[in-house]
């Protein structure tokens, strides 16, 4: 499994935000941004503050999506 930022995208897209609106709001930096659209992990410090700027949930953020391999397996 790994983790999908799908809904924080979708999120921003309701909000009328953009992706360096975001990175003022939360006080994130560019490197922050740039590896949430590289699907890397960030900290749960850094969610939390994702979801207090944009005042929603974890799952308006993140969800946990099933590897290729696995599916494959299954």
């Amino acid at each position: 499994m790994h983790i999908s930022y799908q809904p924080l995208w979708n999120t921003l897209k309701e909000h009328g935000m953009r992706k360096e609106d975001l990175r003022l709001a939360a006080g994130l930096t560019t490197n922050m941004i740039a590896n949430m659209g590289k699907g890397k992990n960030i900290s749960m410090e850094t969610l939390v503050r994702i979801c207090e700027a944009l005042n929603c949930g974890i799952l308006d953020v993140i969800e946990l999506e099933q590897d290729e391999k696995a599916e494959i397996s299954n």
